[in-house]
């Protein structure tokens, strides 16, 4: 779960999930929505792979990157239950 939060805790990272969730898209897509290097958003890219926000799917020379939306349903409910207290559960 920490790796989920430090992905989450930059903006940048959390931006390139919200590009995401319109669908899959190729590194290169992904680096031609932002004003940094590509090789700066590779590096955001794998902060995503590795904290499991994203899945990746190489197509012939290129990588395709996808809204992991399970982790996200599974982080949601952590969160939802820790609002509930004891006698809600």
């Amino acid at each position: 779960m920490d790796d989920i939060f430090k992905a989450l805790r930059d903006p940048t990272r959390r931006q390139i999930l919200q590009l995401l969730r319109n669908g899959t898209m190729t590194a290169g897509e992904i680096a031609q929505e932002f004003a940094m290097t590509k090789p700066s958003i590779s590096h955001h890219l794998d902060l995503l792979r590795r904290a499991d926000l994203v899945a990746v799917e190489r197509q012939g020379q290129f990588l395709h990157y996808t809204l992991n939306t399970t982790v996200v349903e599974d982080l949601l409910r952590w969160v939802i239950d820790l609002k509930k207290t004891d006698h809600e559960k």
